[in-house]
């Protein structure tokens, strides 16, 4: 089975050894790093990098490469081979990354593998992404959906009154999959983008089609009714928990600062 898996970052770090995994540069670094290929390269929007993420990648891959199964990782979040890790050190979490054999097996029975789905316990997803991002972004794109794609719509609106789902831009599926995905994702986006003006947000708040694409993944999944498991997703560094459950109670009670 060949298999393809973008490892996304935006400098040269550490990747893991198996053969299926691909780096990819992404953003506008003059630097070429070696062993690695770039979204600016073919059929690519890496001029959106700044807005859109990690998605530069994911459309890179699916409109530049040929493989049976497709995926998008990021270079400090990776499946791990079934384990939790939550605990451990980062040195015994390269030691579980998730493998080809490993992979194979999962898709002979399943058409795609996603992370754990994250519980945000106290706020529907979209409450969440109100209170940590401009909520004009989420209301066009409904508008967007029930223009576009009016039978997403139920789907979108139950998903967003939904506590649960799952994140991070981080999939693995059947190409032709990878691939359907992206060029509806990339649709709902462009259209989103066509009506906001993001001129003044900040910095961080300008990738709002990233953070917006995290909410979507689960609407496409449900409406197409995907035959997929799940995997823990490592995170490959030291994490601020405590800052991390601070900003996000604080962030519900006072909202985006």
């Amino acid at each position: 089975m060949n298999i393809e898996i973008y490892v996304v970052s935006h400098k040269d770090a550490k990747m893991p050894s198996d053969n299926m995994y691909i780096p990819i540069q992404v953003g506008n670094n003059p630097q070429n790093f070696k062993g690695y290929l770039r979204d600016n390269t073919g059929i690519n929007i890496s001029n959106k990098n700044a807005s859109y993420c990690e998605l530069t990648a994911q459309y890179w891959g699916a409109k530049n490469r040929t493989a049976d199964v497709k995926g998008l990782v990021h270079y400090r979040r990776l499946f791990s081979n079934g384990s939790t890790n939550f605990f451990k050190s980062v040195p015994a979490k390269w030691k579980d990354v998730l493998t080809h054999q490993k992979l194979e097996q999962l898709m002979h029975n399943y058409d795609m593998v996603l992370p754990r789905k994250r519980n945000y316990h106290i706020e529907t997803l979209w409450s969440h992404y109100e209170h940590s991002h401009h909520i004009e972004g989420l209301q066009k794109t409904r508008e967007v959906i029930n223009d576009l794609y009016p039978e997403y719509l139920p789907y979108f609106d139950k998903h967003m009154n939904e506590k649960k789902g799952h994140m991070f831009n981080i999939l693995i599926a059947k190409s032709e999959l990878f691939d359907a995905y992206t060029d509806w994702l990339m649709k709902v986006l462009n259209e989103v983008e066509n009506r906001i003006d993001i001129s003044n947000y900040s910095t961080s708040e300008q990738r709002i089609f990233g953070y917006i694409s995290e909410l979507l993944l689960d609407v496409w999944v449900e409406y197409n009714g995907i035959n997929y498991t799940e995997l823990p997703v490592m995170f490959m560094g030291n994490q601020h928990w405590g800052k991390k459950i601070f900003n996000f109670i604080k962030r519900k009670f006072k909202g985006r600062e």
